[in-house]
């Protein structure tokens, strides 16, 4: 069972700590445990107790009327507001429980929900990136097993490969060529398949060489292809003068080639990129890139 600091509650939550502990102490809603050395931790189920709570208290429940309320009875009135919700706080909320439940049902009606309001493409990034990046930091911290972590990847990969086999193949005039890759040992491939989606959508060619891409092999893909663009994403495995280094790499061997970069990684960067290579801040800011190609 994964164990939670209240910091971790509060960031999956949206309720402070201070208010959190305001709600253990006057109205008992969950009763943190002690470590052998004296420190508080949440359980699971304490953190799914919360976000059912804080799905009705920011629906105007007061805490005084959410604390009366019996587990079951709460997760009855929770399922029943956000069975067809639109709210997309709670379909986070709802997605980080079917994660610790590791509920494939759960998740399938969640996601199946939004895209048929919002379509594939907006549900991605309204919901998904946003539930992503929500549970980064539990992911790095090791709050999360690797069994959760395994399955709510797997379950979104799935569908990101199905919509990517439902697009024709590129036949539009003057498409242009892209490598797709993630540095040798970066293995967060979910980004890197949206944009996949989003490149082929727009009628371009995608050469896609997935995770952790040794650098010759990337070269040798090059000389074969000599594609006008390259495209990676960098989330754990360089920072800083690294990051810069491989980066300054890049540039250098692919002179001819625009280069895309993205990544938790690459937003923390503060010195100017190589003139070829350019950051990209959302899936939105590059689809208005891909309309200039």
């Amino acid at each position: 069972m994964a164990r939670y600091s209240i910091r971790e509650l509060e960031k999956l939550s949206g309720i402070k700590a201070h208010t959190i502990r305001i709600w253990e102490k006057r109205y008992n809603v969950i009763q943190p445990k002690r470590t052998n050395t004296n420190i508080r931790y949440y359980s699971e189920t304490d953190l799914k107790k919360l976000l059912n709570i804080a799905i009705l208290n920011r629906q105007g429940w007061k805490i005084s009327e959410i604390a009366r309320l019996h587990t079951d009875d709460l997760t009855d009135k929770v399922m029943r507001f956000t069975y067809n919700s639109k709210d997309v706080e709670s379909q986070i909320e709802k997605l980080v429980i079917a994660m610790v439940d590791l509920d494939e049902a759960k998740f399938d009606h969640i996601l199946s929900n939004a895209i048929m309001h919002d379509g594939f493409e907006q549900t991605i990034i309204k919901l998904i990136f946003p539930f992503f990046e929500k549970i980064g930091l539990l992911w790095q911290t090791g709050s999360i097993n690797p069994a959760q972590e395994h399955f709510i990847s797997n379950l979104f990969r799935q569908k990101l490969m199905v919509a990517i086999d439902n697009l024709m193949i590129p036949d539009k005039k003057n498409a242009s060529n892209f490598i797709l890759f993630l540095p040798e040992e970066e293995f967060h491939e979910l980004g890197l398949l949206f944009y996949n989606y989003l490149i082929k959508k727009a009628g371009h060619s995608v050469i896609y060489l997935g995770g952790s891409v040794p650098f010759k092999d990337l070269v040798e893909t090059n000389k074969m292809i000599q594609a006008e663009y390259l495209f990676t994403s960098i989330t754990t495995v360089y920072t800083g003068d690294k990051l810069m280094a491989y980066i300054q790499n890049l540039a250098e061997t692919f002179p001819k080639q625009e280069i895309f970069i993205t990544g938790m990684k690459v937003f923390e960067l503060s010195e100017p990129l190589p003139t070829n290579v350019e950051r990209i801040s959302s899936p939105m800011a590059f689809n208005e890139r891909l309309e200039s190609l």
